[in-house]
């Protein structure tokens, strides 16, 4: 019945991918895994497979990599996405050899992959778990573990019905998951080869701290001003933060807003909306940076080290549906946050408003609220930062004990 689901579920890929260009990418994409891998592997060849569903659990799962990456400099890495902003943003990934779209879960596609890349260890990253690749990969005995997994009581794993998908996590020699609960559902599936490490994309964010995070063209315009910067926000963050930026941007306080969408008709729209002297990310080029109070990032891949420059930060997704963007990137370099209401299922977020300096708010008033009480004292921003950048601190970790273990059991 899975695998006839899974049969369904591409046909019904296929048909969207005629309406929505993300889809296309990757049904497209998928076309050319196997010959990619081909060319790319030699049946000498010893592989290392990396699995992530997209983007984020690549980010979560990378400092494993890298080291690995080190551990094994003989070994091919092949790491594969199943969704297009994945791919489309790592497919040249210097922690891979071979960067492909993971093709549907059937199993003709299954063995054909393992018949391919062969390897001698698997990391999965999170929850993409795809029952015909583990089967395959248990068949071969070939070892796999699951990496900073989350796992809650209505998942189907847990369920009567969920068998197909409960028999792939046995799969896996060992589950690290990131909290106690979690491993409590696998103990009462009897699931046993299993341990708390945490979230490593703690670990990831800690990792920030050690490279070169500057960059000249913000260091111009912020000079000598406070700044917000609005990272990753979405239509609803804006409706409610505009506002306050018109009321507020001056020389002494600037903005930095980070859309996640960056397409031309959302720019042209908060550009619209802004009475105040705003600049573009791609029209600052001979221009004095200084004399504007809003910079627009119409660009990808430069938010992380912005943050770096943040006195408050703002992070988008929760105040409407799509989501809560990581909150982890500005709080590693001691900057208080703001996020909106919808958070409940990002237990990170819960745990930072309760423990450090995350606050949620549900509106415009909360927010004028917040932000008048954070921009009235340096000392206060500076001070609650801190709780961020501590506990930030006190959940890293996890990579280390990850790597304990797969050092310990060698490959």
């Amino acid at each position: 019945m899975y695998t006839f689901g899974i049969y369904i579920f591409r046909f019904i890929l296929k048909s969207l991918s005629f309406f929505n260009e993300k889809i296309k990418k990757g049904v497209v994409g998928r076309r050319d895994t196997f010959a990619i891998l081909e060319a790319a592997i030699s049946k000498t060849d010893q592989t290392l497979w990396f699995h992530c569903a997209s983007l984020g659990e690549y980010e979560q799962g990378l400092p494993v990599f890298e080291l690995l990456r080190k551990d094994f400099p003989d070994h091919k890495i092949v790491l594969s996405f199943f969704s297009p902003s994945g791919y489309e943003i790592r497919k040249n990934s210097a922690i891979a050899d071979v960067v492909v779209y993971l093709p549907i879960d059937t199993p003709v596609n299954a063995k054909r992959f393992m018949d391919l890349v062969r390897p001698s260890l698997s990391i999965f990253v999170k929850y993409d778990i795809w029952p015909n690749y583990l089967k395959a990969l248990k068949k071969d005995h070939r070892s796999a573990v699951l990496i900073s997994a989350r796992f809650r009581k209505k998942q189907i794993y847990f369920q009567f019905y969920g068998s197909v998908l409960r028999k792939a996590l046995f799969a896996f020699e060992h589950i690290f998951v990131q909290d106690e609960q979690s491993k409590q559902l696998l103990k009462a599936i009897n699931y046993n080869q299993v341990s708390i490490s945490g979230d490593t994309r703690y670990d990831r964010v800690s990792n920030q701290l050690q490279i070169n995070n500057q960059l000249d063209f913000i260091a111009a315009f912020k000079a000598q001003s406070t700044c917000v910067v609005i990272g990753s926000s979405w239509p609803e963050d804006e409706a409610v933060l505009l506002p306050y930026i018109n009321d507020n941007a001056s020389e002494a306080l600037k903005f930095i807003i980070a859309p996640h969408e960056i397409k031309k008709n959302h720019i042209r729209d908060i550009l619209k909306n802004l009475k105040v002297k705003t600049l573009l990310f791609s029209e600052k080029e001979g221009k004095n940076l200084s004399e504007y109070s809003v910079l627009i990032i119409d660009s990808i891949g430069l938010l992380t080290k912005i943050y770096s420059y943040a006195d408050l930060a703002y992070v988008g997704g929760a105040m409407g549906k799509t989501g809560l963007h990581n909150i982890l990137e500005p709080a590693v370099f001691g900057t208080p946050i703001i996020i909106g209401h919808n958070h409940t299922k990002f237990p990170e977020a819960a745990a930072m408003i309760a423990e450090a300096a995350v606050t949620s708010v549900k509106n415009k008033h909360d927010l004028k609220t917040v932000l008048d009480r954070f921009l009235s004292s340096k000392p206060v921003m500076a001070s609650e930062g801190k709780k961020n950048a501590h506990y930030i601190e006190a959940h890293s970790g996890a990579v280390e004990q990850i790597m304990a273990y797969l050092r310990l059991e060698g490959r």
